[in-house]
């Protein structure tokens, strides 16, 4: 199979799909990888670098669509790309369907086979081809509320660990899942006093036991959410619901309840965002105000530290690659349920349920493309 490796376009997106290392392995099991000039720059790799482990360099992003069977992205596909992809084409990449109809739309004119890194399942419906990004962006949003905090940058003007005599600020992190255990974790780490909310009881339990004694796991429900946002410094939403929209946890009537010059830091915006003011930044332009109060909403976060980004995202998604070259991807979905679960749609229909109910679309299950394709 030819693999074809993308040169990110989405504003400020410096990652690369796959690693000079990845290539490697590719070639090793049999494949011929094309990558796009450029397309490894940005994280430190240069095209010398990725012909050295055995790759072909394309000149432009045209010859890779015409010339591959599978390409390999970070972000969704942007308009520009659209009429470039072939039907029956493999588009393997992170989608986000739920969260954009025109997307999902012109995926389904393509009549190509999209498998997105972020509905592909471990047997115990953890997602591993998220879960890399899913720390690094975590991390990174105790990081951005903090430096948000600071009055040069609008904010309140605290530190968000305090000093002796001094109280550390109060962070709300929504969702205890990888992101906010991740960010919570890192709050912590620095002092804050945290609240770490989720809906699952289990959850809970466990987060109990693992997070540091300033760090509070807490029932999530509206009243809570009522209730802590007005104590809350940072507010970070970290909610997922698989393949599906994000919920509004905070309501534009709650900022009014808010301190002046909190922070809100969305982490869920790829999926829509879970605050109802939300709308999607860049790292150029990563904060607004509504209302008094900072968002923080940048769609690509891992974007800003794309070295380790794409070195762990490489890690996580080269084994799925692989197999589908390897073997193609009806086979490999039929053999995994995990992947059979990262097949959003296919030739022009579409096969996971979360997206079809976001958009009122006719669902037909990946069995049934299955069935048909043998």
């Amino acid at each position: 199979m030819i693999v074809g490796i993308l040169k990110e376009i989405k504003a400020e997106e410096n990652r690369v799909s796959m690693t000079p290392a990845g290539v490697e392995v590719m070639k090793n099991n049999g494949h011929e990888v094309l990558v796009e000039t450029g397309a490894g720059v940005g994280s430190g790799f240069s095209d010398e670098d990725y012909v050295q482990h055995g790759a072909k360099i394309a000149a432009s992003n045209k010859a890779v669509f015409a010339n591959a069977d599978m390409v390999m992205h970070v972000k969704e596909p942007q308009p520009s790309e659209y009429p470039l992809i072939r039907p029956g084409q493999i588009v393997f990449t992170y989608f986000h369907f739920a969260a954009s109809d025109q997307l999902t739309r012109a995926m389904l004119e393509t009549g190509a086979t999209c498998i997105a890194y972020e509905t592909i399942e471990n047997p115990d419906g953890s997602l591993p081809l998220l879960t890399p990004m899913s720390e690094v962006a975590g991390r990174m949003a105790a990081q951005q509320g903090a430096k948000y905090l600071e009055r040069a940058q609008g904010g309140r003007g605290i530190l968000l660990g305090g000093v002796p005599g001094v109280a550390p600020a109060t962070v709300l992190v929504l969702g205890g899942g990888v992101v906010g255990t991740h960010a919570a974790q890192m709050a912590s780490g620095l002092g804050a006093k945290v609240y770490l909310l989720d809906m699952s009881l289990s959850r809970l339990r466990h987060l109990s036991e693992i997070m540091p004694k300033n760090c509070f796991p807490m029932m999530s429900s509206p009243a809570t959410v009522r209730e802590l946002v007005q104590q809350a410094d940072v507010v970070i939403g970290a909610v997922l619901v698989h393949g599906a929209k994000a919920p509004k946890l905070v309501t534009r009537e709650m900022l009014a309840t808010m301190k002046p010059g909190a922070v809100m830091v969305d982490v869920a915006i790829d999926q829509g965002g879970c605050f109802e003011t939300s709308k999607p930044t860049t790292h150029s332009h990563p904060i607004f105000e509504v209302d008094g109060i900072i968002h923080y909403c940048v769609a690509n976060m891992p974007g800003a530290v794309p070295l380790t980004s794409t070195i762990a995202l490489t890690n996580a998604t080269l084994s799925y690659a692989v197999a589908i070259a390897n073997k193609g991807w009806q086979q490999v979905a039929g053999e995994n349920a995990g992947v059979k679960a990262g097949v959003n749609i296919v030739a022009g229909k579409v096969t996971y349920r979360g997206v079809a109910e976001a958009f009122g679309m006719d669902f037909v299950p990946v069995e049934t493309v299955l069935k048909t394709a043998l």
